[in-house]
């Protein structure tokens, strides 16, 4: 996922309304030099026909856009593990009243239109947050292929997908009447959903007006299935679906990140940084390297003393056994002269 100016008119065209902002493009130089990844958090509260929602819309400019990407999902992933401890912290509290769900139910994974299939930096951005969020793949622009290569690379990035054991959100396949079932089911065939942005109202040749995209050849129609699956993610996030993503972090990826937090400190600790941080075994590795370099140079020393401490050694033996050699001879000589003495 690299960042577009598609994601917040995708966000602004599902609920109609002017809640995220594009991009400045003016600080793109400063963004470079940064090398950052930004995490924006813009909060509205919706309301129709009576039914009100309170919505937090977590845009994240900067992603995959430089040349070394690496770790570049990392502080994605301390986002989503950071609003769970703050949830978790809330219900460990006797007054539970009032309490505020900072968690996230649902990842829009913006791909980009390759035509290809996933990128190395989408398959493991995507295998770390289908590990903790509601992962939902979309492919942005997808008025920028034709429909025969647009099915063609739906295909492969399913394949990819499944490859790599990506969990995207599957909505519930038993439901009690066959009609929501089968919704499920074409929601799941679909994708990843393919989708158009614009928050313009166009006219088509036959004089309707439609929010769409107006080229030379036609207009693209946002809501026009032929053209995208923009319905259809609609309907999963808002319409059919909103709840099924509620429970599915309560059930699953909040209760696995609880369990293993209960698992590793005790009640009241505050949260311990996984030791599987990139960053951390970076860190690990430039110690390590550094400690074995130290102890190479320091073997190299222990090395060169010892032979010094061995030519020293023979050196005493050789001047030792010239000593003794002389002192045999020096003795042998007073022999001799007391012999000679002893005759006269």
């Amino acid at each position: 996922m690299t960042t577009t100016t598609t994601e917040p008119i995708v966000i602004n065209t599902l609920f109609r309304t002017e809640l995220a902002l594009g991009q400045n493009y003016a600080q793109r130089y400063t963004k470079q030099l940064s090398r950052s990844v930004e995490i924006d958090i813009i909060k509205a509260e919706l309301e129709e026909k009576q039914f009100r929602v309170k919505l937090t819309v977590i845009d994240t400019p900067g992603f995959g856009d430089y040349v070394n990407n690496k770790d570049c999902w990392m502080p994605l992933v301390e986002f989503l593990d950071d609003q769970y401890e703050l949830y978790m912290r809330q219900e460990q509290q006797p007054n539970r009243k009032g309490i505020s769900d900072p968690r996230v139910h649902a990842c829009l994974y913006f791909i980009e239109p390759t035509g290809h299939t996933l990128k190395p930096i989408d398959i493991e951005t995507m295998t770390r947050l289908s590990q903790r969020v509601n992962l939902i793949p979309v492919i942005a622009k997808a008025d920028t292929m034709v429909p025969r290569d647009l099915a063609l690379f739906k295909e492969h990035v399913r394949e990819a997908i499944r490859i790599h054991g990506i969990q995207v959100f599957s909505p519930p396949m038993d439901a009690i009447d066959e009609a929501s079932a089968e919704h499920a089911r074409a929601l799941m065939a679909s994708m990843p959903f393919s989708i158009i942005g614009s928050n313009k109202d166009v006219r088509t040749p036959d004089g309707r007006v439609v929010r769409g995209r107006e080229y030379l050849w036609g207009v693209a129609e946002v809501e026009n299935e032929n053209h995208c699956d923009f319905k259809k993610l609609r309907s999963l996030l808002i319409r059919t679906h909103m709840l099924d993503l509620v429970s599915n972090t309560e059930d699953l990826h909040y209760a696995n990140y609880r369990q293993g937090q209960m698992e590793m400190r005790k009640f009241g600790e505050p949260r311990m940084k996984k030791t599987d941080n990139p960053r951390f075994k970076e860190e690990e590795e430039k110690l390590r390297r550094k400690f074995t370099e130290q102890v190479k140079l320091e073997e190299s020393r222990f090395r060169q003393w010892e032979q010094h401490l061995i030519a020293e050694r023979d050196r005493l033996n050789k001047d030792l056994e010239t000593a003794h050699g002389s002192i045999k001879q020096l003795e042998s000589e007073i022999e001799s002269m007391q012999l000679s003495r002893s005759r006269r």
